[in-house]
């Protein structure tokens, strides 16, 4: 998927698997540097149209992957290169 791709709900990929994919491909384009703040859920369940468990479970797979990680009460991040490949 590409980093401007929408979820296509009839697909058989599931949408979060495919929001992630989404994510994961702005993060690789550096629509995010590393150390700097992803989209809030809440933007992230407007923009899509998903519902918040869906975009909780994406962002659960980028955090898995190392791409992201979250900070209580501040947000998810990008990881730096170093933490996304230390795993």
């Amino acid at each position: 998927m590409g980093p401007d791709d929408e979820i296509d709900h009839g697909a058989p990929l599931t949408p979060y698997r495919q929001l992630a994919e989404i994510l994961r491909a702005q993060i690789r384009r550096g629509d995010w540097q590393p150390g700097r703040a992803i989209p809030s859920e809440t933007q992230l369940v407007q923009r899509y149209g998903l519902a918040r468990s869906t975009v909780r479970r994406a962002l659960a797979v980028l955090i898995e992957d190392g791409e992201v990680f979250t900070v209580p009460q501040r947000g998810t991040f990008v990881s730096s290169q170093g933490e996304a490949s230390a795993d």
